[in-house]
């Protein structure tokens, strides 16, 4: 009796199998590594040129965000402060502190202070500070608990699902204009209803598909 089916056959089930072993192994390494905090940076705390406490410049001594990162809420990048904006101050307050050398060396020379950079959006992503800081996202959404940081590190992994948690829930992130800037602001009991209210009044609905923050 002739067969059915043709010779490589047989061999089918096998590769089967082995294409099966393959992708399940390529799942498990590839959820293994994008899923962790090696690969959201969480964590990531480079060194600076000049020491700068934020648990001491925004906690005690109760300086504002926008002091330094001046642009937050009018342009899409929040800028790093300027060398003057930080001898302003310093030019009186502990101008020969050896931990301000590179500021000083920067103000001598007008080259400016090679700061490492924290955080950073992939160049396919669009995020547009001034938009979040002017509905209610707080600096403390994003970046954590930095009026508590000697040294800035990333404290959120700002990955795409995280992202769309606050995208797809926005009332849970709101909070009143006037504490978008205070790092120790607390959610009060019935914060759920304040976001409620926010949303609806400001009209936010975040987009959650590809082309919002794709483009």
């Amino acid at each position: 009796m002739a067969n059915i089916f043709p010779k490589w056959t047989n061999a089918l089930p096998r590769k089967l199998a082995i294409g099966l072993f393959v992708l399940a192994a390529g799942t498990v390494v590839g959820i293994s590594y994008y899923f962790t905090e090696k690969y959201t940076r969480v964590g990531y705390e480079p060194m600076q040129p000049a020491s700068f406490s934020h648990a001491l410049h925004v906690r005690q001594l109760g300086m504002d965000c926008r002091y330094c990162h001046s642009f937050v809420e009018v342009a899409a990048h929040s800028n790093i402060p300027t060398t003057q904006s930080c001898m302003a101050c310093h030019l009186q307050i502990r101008p020969t502190s050896p931990k301000l050398d590179a500021v000083r060396e920067s103000l001598m020379t007008g080259r400016p202070v090679s700061w490492a950079r924290v955080h950073q959006a992939p160049d396919y992503v669009y995020f547009n500070h001034a938009v979040h800081v002017n509905r209610g996202v707080s600096c403390f959404s994003c970046h954590g608990d930095v009026n508590e940081m000697e040294t800035v590190y990333q404290a959120k992994p700002q990955s795409m699902a995280w992202c769309l948690q606050c995208h797809r829930v926005p009332e849970n992130f709101l909070r009143p204009p006037a504490e978008v800037f205070n790092l120790s602001w607390k959610p009060p009991a019935g914060a759920k209803a304040i976001g409620i209210n926010l949303k609806n009044a400001w009209e936010v609905n975040p987009p959650v598909t590809c082309g919002g923050c794709h483009r």
